[in-house]
């Protein structure tokens, strides 16, 4: 049984209403429109892959929450009035409702007609269940598996009887809590692991050793309990031994009521980044932190020095997991690309500190709201920087249709309580394009396009719509 991580655990109090809300999203666009057969077919390899899944909670004290497949889904949304360009954004804002990682789906997929007449798709994910990376990976398989002609989810044989695929179910089937498991005796043997010759039908994604690896008998919640006390016990010791820890870093949420949130959209040409990066001594990424940075101080941001957090991937093979870790810099006005490069560097060599010096697993043993309380606002930073990096050819086509634009970013469903974070951004690259979404949660529209544009000109970048 695959176990929740601190990190899947901190976004996991973010969709209870601890902390900052946030869904990832990717967005891709076509010039001409998707067959509902196609979207559908995407929706039901999304249904039974690594998305597929819901948080259950440990019945051992100290046990971590596990993971278990869930191919309740909401249904495939599709409105049917085309859209304006300025309205695509808008409308991608509000399809992070309704997301439960825990007793209903954590996923959706949406798309809508445009009045170019081609076709905007999303797909959205509560944080709890995936990063950007992991939520690009889950649709460039689902997308890999179509163009393989995988068109069937699993089914597994028992004997001669087969069990059919679980059907797409209505919204109103979806937030049903699932039935606890049978009860089973002790003395009742466990059945054996199903194995590639019991899959009666091809298995999008789940390779024969994944798929074993999911059904198999894994460690029991008594298990993953003694090992946490273990590692929080040790650690704890450790750190008394250096003295009383001091508190973590956090923030104070500003209750400004003046601030809101905004999103925009933007493409630059690969090679005119890169070029005016190179110029300046710095790389695409330095470039990117160097450009949001400015942006915040065109918008009005008074303070001299901007604090800077960034996401580092940690994955070792690409998967559907939260499999990040958090760095930070500082900047002031007379950083460049090229001293941002250095400091990134250095950065990227260290990471955010666990709470007070303790062992991190101490998050997942005590009460949500404790952990909270010690984890707040620990990670937020003036500005985030999350470059999601090279995305995979397979987003570039879906059935016949060819994706010149896609991008990743975050929205924050049912946000109420501002973070000290003002504005976000999210660079990713397709083929010789960058995407740069950018989420301001400080401003209007208004002043976070003027501020885009005044920075873009005065850093030699020519932004184009989205």
């Amino acid at each position: 049984m695959e176990r929740l991580t601190v990190v899947d655990e901190i976004f996991l109090r973010t969709h209870r209403g601890m902390g900052t809300p946030i869904a990832l999203q990717g967005l891709w666009r076509t010039d001409d429109a998707m067959e509902p057969a196609l979207l559908q077919a995407i929706h039901d390899r999304l249904r039974v892959g690594d998305l597929g899944r819901r948080v259950v909670c440990a019945r051992v004290p100290g046990a971590r929450r596990a993971w278990r497949l869930n191919t309740l889904a909401h249904p495939l949304d599709h409105i049917g009035s085309p859209l304006p360009e300025d309205a695509i954004l808008p409308w991608a804002d509000t399809l992070g409702t309704d997301l439960d990682p825990e007793f209903g789906p954590g996923w959706r997929l949406s798309s809508a007609p445009l009045e170019d007449g081609g076709t905007v798709v999303a797909l959205t994910c509560s944080h709890a269940l995936a990063d950007a990376r992991g939520l690009i990976h889950a649709i460039a398989t689902a997308l890999d598996e179509l163009a393989e002609g995988t068109n069937h989810p699993p089914v597994l044989t028992t004997g001669s009887a087969a069990t059919p695929p679980p059907p797409t179910l209505a919204a109103s089937d979806v937030f049903t809590p699932p039935q606890p498991p049978p009860t089973v005796s002790p003395a009742s043997a466990p059945p054996p692991a199903p194995t590639a010759a019991t899959v009666s039908a091809p298995l999008p994604h789940l390779g024969a050793a994944t798929f074993e690896k999911l059904w198999s008998t894994s460690p029991s919640d008594w298990s993953d309990a003694r090992t946490q006390w273990a590692t929080i016990i040790g650690g704890t010791a450790r750190a008394l031994r250096r003295g009383i820890p001091r508190p973590p870093a956090t923030s104070t949420p500003d209750p400004s009521p003046n601030r809101a949130a905004h999103s925009i959209l933007l493409t630059f040409d690969a090679t005119e980044w890169d070029a005016t990066a190179a110029a300046s001594g710095g790389t695409p990424n330095s470039l990117f932190i160097h450009l949001v940075a400015n942006i915040l101080w065109e918008i009005g941001f008074q303070q001299q020095v901007i604090a800077a957090s960034l996401p580092v991937d940690t994955r070792d093979e690409p998967r559907v997991d939260n499999d990040l870790a958090m760095t930070e810099i500082s900047m002031d006005r007379s950083d460049t690309p090229a001293t941002i490069r250095d400091k990134a560097r250095t950065a990227y060599l260290r990471r955010m500190s666990s709470p007070a010096g303790l062992p991190e697993e101490i998050l997942q043993v005590l009460p949500d709201r404790w952990a909270y309380a010690l984890s707040k606002g620990a990670g937020e930073r003036d500005i985030l920087c999350s470059n999601i990096g090279t995305l995979p050819e397979a987003l570039r086509t879906v059935g016949t249709h060819h994706c010149d634009r896609v991008a990743a970013r975050a929205i924050h469903p049912g946000l109420t309580e501002f973070p000290r974070t003002r504005l976000s951004g999210y660079l990713s690259r397709l083929a010789d394009t960058y995407a740069l979404a950018l989420v301001s949660l400080s401003c209007d529209r208004e002043t976070l396009d003027a501020a885009t544009d005044r920075a873009c000109t005065t850093g030699g970048l020519r932004a184009r719509t989205w």
